[in-house]
């Protein structure tokens, strides 16, 4: 049997004496690709830039899709630009094109009923697109500690476990961990306020952020930490990855 086909939309970001390059890190394609074992896909973002134009005019999604059994969303350094959530544009790096595209991209997997796994930015993203807000800056508001790295040590320091998760009993998420909580890395300034439509909480952080969230009638689950980092070390990433190639087969 041909492995399922995964499609991974591209962040645009720029390379010192190349200009913008559409990319993707490799820790999620080593996840995507040996912890589901499946194929992973790039999607470059052609948006329209700083307009908020759709990314159907550029790309066919449907045909897209028709060649695929599903989506990861990666995580980035880059936010979605607050527009989309009535949000207060302040000082931060976006990325309008990957916007572009992900959100209708977004639309068309709910439609579908296709599996996504959204990472970071991509749980963000989910949020976003069913109606959510997002915090700009977390740590600016209470109850919430810091869940930033410290961008001036190493990397493999910057993502070590931070803090515990709590997992909702009966939930997706300890239905495929099978834990009632554990240790993850915190890597992020913005967080969800509001949760989007439809969408249920799968885990919290201990000043009760949301961690993790699903999508019920659907396998559809966002984390806000990197489990693709080392994956193959950390037994709650192996089993993540697992399950979302399983679903990618059925």
């Amino acid at each position: 049997m041909a492995k399922p086909v995964v499609l991974v939309p591209c962040d645009v970001k720029p390379v010192p004496g190349g200009g913008p390059f559409h990319c993707v890190g490799e820790k999620y394609l080593d996840a995507v690709v040996h912890g589901a074992d499946c194929m992973a896909v790039l999607v470059p973002a052609f948006g329209a830039g700083e307009e908020m134009a759709s990314i159907a005019s550029h790309y066919d999604l449907d045909a897209l899709l028709d060649s695929a059994q599903g989506v990861f969303l990666p995580g980035s350094a880059s936010n979605i630009h607050p527009r989309r959530y009535a949000g207060v544009a302040g000082k931060m790096d976006l990325d309008e094109q990957r916007d572009n595209l992900v959100f209708p991209l977004i639309d068309k997997v709910r439609q579908r009923g296709m599996p996504l796994l959204a990472v970071c930015r991509g749980l963000q993203e989910l949020n976003v697109a069913l109606g959510g807000t997002l915090h700009a800056n977390v740590q600016e508001v209470a109850p919430y500690f810091d869940h930033r790295e410290d961008k001036e040590a190493p990397r493999d320091q910057q993502y070590e476990p931070a803090h515990t998760v709590r997992v909702r009993a009966g939930g997706m998420l300890a239905d495929i961990v099978g834990r009632a909580s554990f240790s993850v890395n915190s890597l992020h300034a913005q967080g969800i306020a509001s949760l989007g439509d439809g969408l249920e909480v799968e885990a919290q952080a201990d000043d009760g952020l949301v961690e993790a969230v699903s999508l019920p009638g659907h396998w559809v689950l966002g984390v806000q930490w990197h489990p693709e980092w080392r994956f193959r070390e950390h037994q709650e990433s192996v089993l993540l990855f697992q399950a979302f190639g399983k679903a990618l087969r059925a």
